[in-house]
């Protein structure tokens, strides 16, 4: 039995060959700064070579859907299992993905719902039993003589198939007609049904006018046509309606009859159970007037009007000549403001007319083609363009004005009411998914059911239990299976997989996890912990790569790799237990374990300038209707337990309430009264982990504009000027300087089918981007390709004498990325790394002294060392006047902290309002506070 994975030789990015032996089916971590090469060898490496080769056992036409791993450089690797990683890529972007489907406890609740489900009338709720033939009959007596009706029998209701066998046995029965999709056929013809296409096949059994003498004759027609349905037949009322009646389940008073329940009809993403009018969204986009004119107190000359098209100050022709007969006919002037208007007048520049013919010239816009010949209103005529457009640009400007709405027929539940009228312990399939899943726990725990009930339920009511649980056991008690995947935080989806891979218990698996901990307060580590513990006692082996402190004592074995980062890293500088770590001289992350080095305490508080933001009734999500200040120009941490409305106040309230206030932008925000001290600030700016760039186009020395100095700086040496080579030349994306045989990428795909695809270096340039003439332009004897393979440290040596790009390139130093190339892609970046690309570029701004900057969660992928640099700049900022604001768990950050907004104190339902505020020894005293109680141990 081999003990160990054995890695030799590894060289995969800045790995400097490195050889290690790591214990298997143990709880291993792997640690060291930012850029120092841990994910290169847990993932790149270790994790991409145990994919490869369990892909590489399956048949050739499977890897073609698979996709292919790249062989990592490595000499070899021995002792691996199958490899699962666990990142932390946020799940399914799609609207129509909940936390319920992504962990198919969604798929288990269906079949419960299905199968011991009490259906009630969706119209006066009782309960619903089945219907008889005799009731059937009566009510198709009840209606008005000489109707002419079909009496149907469905044998195939939206399924894939051609039905040759079903087809041919009601032509032996004597049947002569049915219909298939909607069509009537002749079943004499031949018929022939596309089997990858879903069909409805309706049998017509009888056609006849209800008439005197007429019962016996509908009798046996609705017996037949139920024997053939089972149980099931369908009333064509011709020229009227349709109705579905069901020997199973209606409801006597109202009629309305439910077809047999099936897991189907719970799904919102199966036309039998989705909502019609939102197709199983829950929400659909809606024109929002408040977006048209956010501001009331300007005139429409002003340009209070912020519609695509509308802006009467831009001077579009329609919008004037409009707005000018509306005001003639609805007596108001174009220079009052807009809040003066009377409600007809803005009723009619939003809405339209209402009916009144106003003539006006057909006014024809030449480049969209609108025209407006009667008075269509704004609101009208962009949900016209938006309905008529096949343009991405002008959609995209339309949806600036436009915002979510519940879906007012199903009331974001996505169901049809049919669906919502069943009930399991007296809740719906929706109002137990909106429950948080601790309070769906103790629901399914205390489910009382008769014994038939029992016996039916009892394994899917197990399997949903224990799921629920392992959801509890990694932090997330506080989700709702309802809420959309799209919203989770990376850190949040990653625990879900985590989750359903316990769910899975598998053993003799090799897990990957990077950085499970984000997101997560300290008081439910712990929980996490546990859970790892209990996936490798399975007999699984547990690669981490974390620089939680908890996590990294809590590890068997503990790998730091380092001293540096980027080029100054990639070595092994310690391998062993914690303890063997700790005693490592040369091991940072040993020093900082073992207490030698530390983030101090600040010695004073910040007093801040006075100012403060206050904001009024703040009720968004899980909000209980606060009141928060937050003091100006001081360092504020806001903190609490994962999901205590952290992100809901400072993302989706302050962020996107400043941003249309100061930055003008249209954004929607969430629930609040009103705010006061805006005008002690003059701009916000968010700096969040998205990707700096989409291409590996864009780079550090792209998106901080020092590329645009250091081409101007080439543009201007005599070589160049020799040459007329404008600053343009030196640039990779534009023709002229650039390597047109790859158009300034310096690799070529070559697709290999189904083996992974292959990226070769240009022939031509030899991958340096650009074409000879534009690199034998040289400034001190270096190329532009020379500068963008440089290190930012290196650069800022090379430019040193000019303070321009200097000045960029020491933004970019003291964040923390001296070990980046300037030129390197986008694409490779990690989101902390791409974070402070974006910190670098605001740092290199001319400082006003009245921003508030707004960062969420600043430290994830930072090792203790890094954090240290990040508060430097951090403080830097806040020295010179203005607000940091940022969403915090990392305690080091928390107690560098001049405030405290401390929101809970539990989750979910039990959160949302403040439990502390102050400063870090305030808060420290506050019991009910488990941040406060945590900060006591480290102050």
């Amino acid at each position: 039995m081999i003990k160990n994975i054995v890695v030799k030789g590894a060289r995969e990015h800045n790995l400097k060959n490195i050889d290690i032996e790591i214990p298997r089916d143990k709880l291993v971590v792997f640690t060291g700064l930012s850029g120092s090469g841990k994910s290169s060898l847990a993932f790149d490496t270790i994790y991409a070579e145990g994919q490869r080769r369990y892909v590489e056992s399956l048949s050739s036409y499977a890897r073609m859907f698979l996709g292919q791993m790249d062989k990592p450089d490595v000499d070899y690797i021995e002792g691996l299992s199958p490899a699962i990683s666990i990142d932390q890529k946020t799940t399914s972007k799609n609207p129509r993905s909940t936390v319920g489907t992504v962990t198919e406890i969604y798929d288990y609740l269906r079949l419960l719902w299905a199968r011991i489900g009490i259906p009630h009338c969706p119209v006066c709720g009782r309960e619903i039993s089945q219907q008889t033939v005799d009731q059937i009959v009566d009510k198709l007596l009840e209606l008005p003589e000489r109707t002419k009706i079909q009496v149907l029998a469905p044998i195939a209701r939206g399924k894939k198939g051609e039905f040759v066998k079903e087809i041919n046995d009601i032509r032996k029965q004597g049947f002569v007609r049915c219909r298939i999709d909607g069509e009537i056929v002749d079943l004499q013809d031949e018929i022939k049904l596309s089997k990858t296409k879903k069909h409805n096949i309706e049998v017509v059994v009888d056609r006849l006018v209800i008439k005197d003498g007429i019962q016996s004759r509908i009798t046996d027609s609705v017996e037949t046509a139920t024997k053939i349905g089972n149980g099931l037949l369908i009333i064509d009322i011709i020229g009227e309606k349709e109705e579905l009646f069901s020997l199973n389940y209606a409801c006597p008073e109202h009629g309305v009859s439910i077809e047999e329940m099936s897991p189907r009809m719970f799904s919102f993403n199966n036309p039998f159970g989705a909502c019609k009018k939102c197709d199983g969204l829950g929400t659909f986009k809606e024109i929002d007037p408040d977006l048209i004119i956010p501001d009331k107190k300007m005139s429409i000359n002003q340009g209070a009007i912020k519609a695509s098209g509308w802006n009467v100050a831009e001077g579009s022709s329609i919008a004037r000549m409009y707005m000018d007969a509306l005001a003639k006919e609805y007596n108001f002037s174009l220079d009052m403001p807009v809040e003066m208007i009377n409600d007809e007048g803005l009723n009619a520049i939003l809405y339209g007319t209402d009916g009144k013919k106003l003539k006006m010239k057909r006014v024809t816009s030449y480049g969209s083609g609108t025209y407006l010949s009667e008075f269509e209103g704004i609101i009208n005529n962009l949900k016209r363009r938006y309905a008529e457009t096949t343009s991405d640009y002008a959609r995209t400007a339309i949806e600036e004005v436009m915002q979510e709405c519940i879906c007012g027929e199903c009331k974001g539940s996505r169901l049809k009411p049919e669906a919502m009228a069943v009930t399991v312990g007296g809740k719906n399939i929706y109002e137990f998914c909106s429950m948080s899943v601790s309070e769906e726990l103790d629901f399914v725990n205390n489910l009382e059911l008769t014994e038939k009930e029992q016996m039916i339920g009892n394994l899917v009511i197990k399997e949903i239990k224990e799921r629920l649980t392992f959801l509890n056991s990694v932090g997330l008690d506080y989700l709702s299976l309802a809420r959309e995947s799209g919203t989770l935080s990376g850190g949040e989806a990653q625990r879900i997989r985590l989750a359903t891979q316990i769910g899975s218990s598998l053993m003799g698996v090799l897990y990957i996890l990077d950085e499970p901990s984000i997101g997560l307060h300290q008081r439910d580590n712990e929980k996490l912990l546990e859970t790892l513990r209990h996936l490798r006692d399975l007999g699984n082996t547990l690669i981490v790569v974390e620089h939680d402190e908890d996590t990294m004592r809590a590890a068997d074995f503990l790998v730091d790799i380092g001293p540096g980062a980027g080029i100054h890293g990639g070595e092994l500088i310690a391998a062993g237990t914690p303890e063997e770590v700790m005693a490592c001289e040369k091991s940072i992350t040993g020093q900082y374990l073992s207490g030698k080095r530390s983030i101090p305490v600040p010695t004073k508080r910040r007093e801040g300038n006075g100012k403060k933001l206050t904001v009024f009734g703040a009720k968004e999500n899980n909000l209980k209707n606060i009141d928060v200040e937050i003091p100006l120009g001081k360092f504020v941490a806001v903190t609490g337990v994962s999901g205590s409305g952290k992100s809901s106040f400072v993302n989706e309230i302050v962020y996107k309430h400043l941003c249309n206030v100061l930055n003008h932008a249209k954004k929607h925000t969430g629930k609040f009264s009103s705010f006061k001290g805006i005008d002690a600030l003059d701009k916000v700016i968010d700096i969040d982990q998205s990707p700096i760039g989409r291409t590996p186009r864009s780079n550090p020395a792209t998106y901080t504009g020092v590329f645009n100095d250091i081409r101007d700086l080439y543009a201007s040496t005599n070589d160049a000027k020799a040459k007329g080579y404008g600053p343009n030349r030196f640039s990779f994306n534009v023709k002229g300087g650039r390597c047109e045989a790859c158009q300034g990428d310096g690799i070529v795909k070559i697709e290999m089918h189904f083996l992974a695809d292959v990226y070769v270096p240009c022939e031509v340039c030899g991958g340096k981007r650009y074409n000879r003439e534009t690199l034998d332009v040289k400034f001190k004897g270096k190329s532009i390709y020379d500068v963008l393979e440089m290190t930012v440290d290196e650069a800022l040596e090379f430019f040193s004498t000019h303070t321009k790009i200097a000045r960029k390139l020491q933004t970019l130093s003291d964040v923390g990325l001296g070990y980046v190339k300037l030129g390197q892609p986008a694409t490779t970046l990690s989101g902390g790394e791409a974070q402070r690309v974006k910190l670098a570029t605001e740092l290199a701004k001319r400082s006003t002294g009245k921003t508030i900057y707004i960062l969420d969660e600043p430290t994830t992928g930072l090792h203790t060392a890094d954090v240290s640099k990040l508060l430097d700049v951090l403080n830097k900022l806040v020295d010179t006047g203005n607000t940091v604001l940022v969403i915090e768990h990392n305690l080091d950050v928390i107690k560098c902290a001049d405030h405290i907004i401390d929101l809970g104190p539990e989750g979910g339902k039990g959160g949302g309002k403040i439990v502390a505020e102050g400063t870090p020894e305030q808060v420290s005293k506050v019991k009910k506070s488990y941040t406060g109680q945590y900060l006591k141990k480290i102050l």
